[in-house]
């Protein structure tokens, strides 16, 4: 049991799923590790696990996407969480479409955004994306409940996680 066991284990944050792709590699992931982290200017921080095919992918990557899921979205939540994309093609599962900077955007997304790669930042077994919002935008039922730690529950990790 770690020191901040005991306050984590509190914690109900909404996930999102991140794409990235560059030099024609698509990848994306379920994170539950992003926020808001500048008012003036807005910035917005997604953490990948350097074990992840979507850190790879988005470490060459100059703009990143990032999607907000509706609680009712379990099934996108367990493609992007619980399937490796070494292994599974998950944009053949799912509809999207091209989005600004070329990024991916899911079209089932409740909401969305576009974030130019200003820094990468070493937070141990994460790397912290560091974006610069230039598009965003909502979808279909973006004002149900958002997917949330709790309802991942039951989705295994695609990668292992050590």
């Amino acid at each position: 049991m770690s020191v901040a066991d005991a306050f984590v284990d509190r914690l109900d944050p909404e996930l999102c799923v991140v794409t990235a792709e560059a030099d024609g590699e698509r990848a994306g992931c379920l994170v539950g590790f992003a926020s808001q982290c500048s008012i003036r200017p807005v910035r917005y921080v997604v953490w990948l696990s350097n074990l992840n095919r979507t850190c790879r992918v988005a470490a060459r990557a100059d703009h990143l996407a990032v999607h907000l899921l509706g609680h009712e979205q379990y099934a996108t939540a367990q493609l992007f969480g619980g399937e490796c994309g070494d292994h599974v093609d998950k944009f053949a599962r799912v509809r999207w479409t091209r989005g600004p900077a070329g990024t991916v955007l899911l079209d089932e997304a409740r909401a969305w955004l576009v974030g130019r790669v200003t820094e990468r930042v070493d937070g141990g077994d994460h790397i912290g994306f560091l974006l610069a919002p230039e598009a965003s935008g909502t979808g279909p039922g973006v004002t149900r409940p958002p997917f949330r730690l709790a309802d991942a529950d039951g989705i295994e990790a695609g990668h292992p996680v050590d």
